[in-house]
């Protein structure tokens, strides 16, 4: 793992737990995304969070809502930048592509909510803008889905079509295991 690499924490709010979008896959998410952030702080490497900022007055991530909040498993130190997104990429609308250029971080550990939206978007667009970006599959959950004709998807369906979509054109695909050994490792 590059000494330029950040963890991006994407969405990890109360709000993803809300009822209303359904099951979830990857019950254990939270505490993969915990176990990276340790790891990070520990070796005071880099650590990102983003928090979706919903424009939709029915959602539950919408500021002033307690959905809005972090969970509590991916609290935010002080000195750990947060980025306000109102929209699925983390870099629309937020300054997340300079402070990385800014502070010559040019790779990404991507964890966070859901897999098959924001998570996905932002992984896309980092891409694209030209960073390396490694994706941790069981520190990313998604929820269940209908299609136009009213087929069910199930969540763990979604979640793993997300990331086969992901792996090798916009990101490397691991667990959070492997990337905990590699900073371990250093």
């Amino acid at each position: 793992m590059a000494t330029q690499t950040a963890l991006l924490i994407i969405d990890a709010q109360i709000g993803i737990d809300e009822p209303a979008w359904g099951s979830r896959n990857n019950p254990d998410a939270e505490a993969s995304i915990a176990a990276l952030l340790q790891a990070f702080r520990d070796a005071e490497l880099p650590v990102l969070h983003v928090q979706h900022d919903s424009t939709s007055p029915a959602s539950p991530l919408r500021p002033g809502l307690p959905g809005h909040a972090f969970k509590p498993e991916a609290l935010p130190l002080p000195a750990e930048p947060i980025f306000n997104k109102s929209v699925n990429s983390a870099f629309i609308g937020t300054d997340l592509e300079a402070y990385l250029r800014q502070h010559d971080l040019s790779s990404l550990i991507v964890a966070g909510f859901t897999t098959d939206h924001c998570v996905s978007t932002s992984v896309r667009m980092a891409a694209n803008l030209g960073f390396e970006v490694t994706v941790i599959s069981d520190a990313t959950a998604t929820h269940e889905r209908r299609d136009s004709q009213g087929n069910h998807f199930p969540a763990q369906t979604m979640h793993d079509t997300a990331l086969a979509s992901l792996q090798s054109e916009f990101a490397h695909v691991t667990q959070a295991a492997e990337i905990v050994r590699q900073i371990k490792a250093r």
